[in-house]
């Protein structure tokens, strides 16, 4: 098939995109190659992916309808994968209105095409904040997500009442993902792993907050690829579905940082501070339906994850 995928250059995107083309896919990647963070991170992941036949990218916003329109028109996709987004719940308290631009009317942008270019499946990022601060763990798809802490987990929750509303009226399926705390090797540099690693490797404190109460369900990406990939071509899904893709157990994070100290051989030091605003104190994926209806099983433990991550970011940063 023919798949595009938004956020190439990203994190995810350029992870799946890669899985893609190992599969046999042809790949049209999409990015605008925005500055959240250092863009020469994402002109080295897109690099790699150019380097590749059956790879074609696009740099492109995606709130720009004409070219969205444009390259569905010449590109004659068969599946989209939407992973472009403006991340990050802190970004948001300040920067509002970069939100409403990639987030909803990009979005609406890709439904948009969805609909009059005849894909049969939409596969798009989601996120584990759409929980908010819900206190039943694990979080499960069928719990309640109407009370969104963060502008950015309420454009999340936008996004998948937007898709039910174009699944129901033109019949395209779609497949929302629910991530939870994706790391890596190829990172963002806005996570706290990656933070954490540059400041211990400078010499620097790290900054802990909620003064280190708090539980992630830290998700490697290598296991995310695989739920992303099964989203795309797993038989029997319904017309619309949700699913969390997570590692099913919460880790705190100071035994994060404990399993970062020892990759790096540095003893972090720490600033302890409160709860940021839009933060919550814990994320848990029940990722029963994901197992039984993608064959999704995550395999990497926190502490081996993280040395991959330190590993890849040596070499990088050297």
């Amino acid at each position: 098939m023919k798949i595009l995928v938004t956020g190439a250059a990203g994190f995810i995107g350029s992870h799946v995109a890669h899985a893609l083309l190992d599969a046999g896919h042809e790949v049209a990647g999409l990015d605008n190659f925005n500055d959240y963070y250092p863009v020469p991170l994402k002109d080295a992941r897109h690099a790699r992916l150019e380097r590749r036949d059956g790879y074609a990218g696009h740099r492109l916003d995606l709130a720009d309808r004409d070219g969205v329109e444009r390259l569905f028109k010449e590109a004659s996709i068969d599946r989209v994968c939407h992973l472009a987004a403006q991340a990050g719940v802190r970004y948001s308290l300040e920067n509002p209105h970069a939100y409403e631009q990639s987030n909803l009317a990009g979005h609406l942008n890709i439904l948009e095409a969805c609909r009059h270019h005849d894909i049969d499946r939409l596969v798009y990022a989601s996120s584990s904040s759409v929980y908010g601060g819900n206190k039943k763990v694990p979080f499960s798809e069928s719990d309640p997500v109407n009370h969104p802490v963060s502008l950015y987990a309420a454009t999340k929750k936008a996004n998948e009442l937007m898709t039910h509303a174009y699944t129901h009226l033109y019949g395209f399926q779609s497949v929302g993902l629910r991530f939870f705390t994706v790391y890596g090797p190829w990172g963002r540099p806005d996570m706290a792993y990656w933070l954490f690693t540059d400041a211990m490797l400078k010499g620097r404190s790290i900054k802990v907050f909620n003064h280190g109460e708090m539980k992630r369900d830290f998700t490697y990406i290598d296991d995310i690829v695989q739920g992303v990939t099964a989203s795309l071509f797993a038989d029997g899904l319904a017309p619309y579905e949700i699913f969390n893709l997570g590692n099913n157990q919460p880790e705190r994070l100071m035994d994060m940082i404990a399993y970062l100290g020892e990759a790096l051989g540095i003893e972090p030091q720490m600033d302890m501070l409160p709860m940021q605003p839009g933060d919550v104190p814990i994320t848990y994926a029940d990722i029963t339906s994901a197992q039984s209806k993608l064959g999704y099983q995550p395999v990497t433990d926190l502490k081996s994850g993280l040395q991959q991550f330190v590993s890849w970011y040596r070499e990088w940063s050297a």
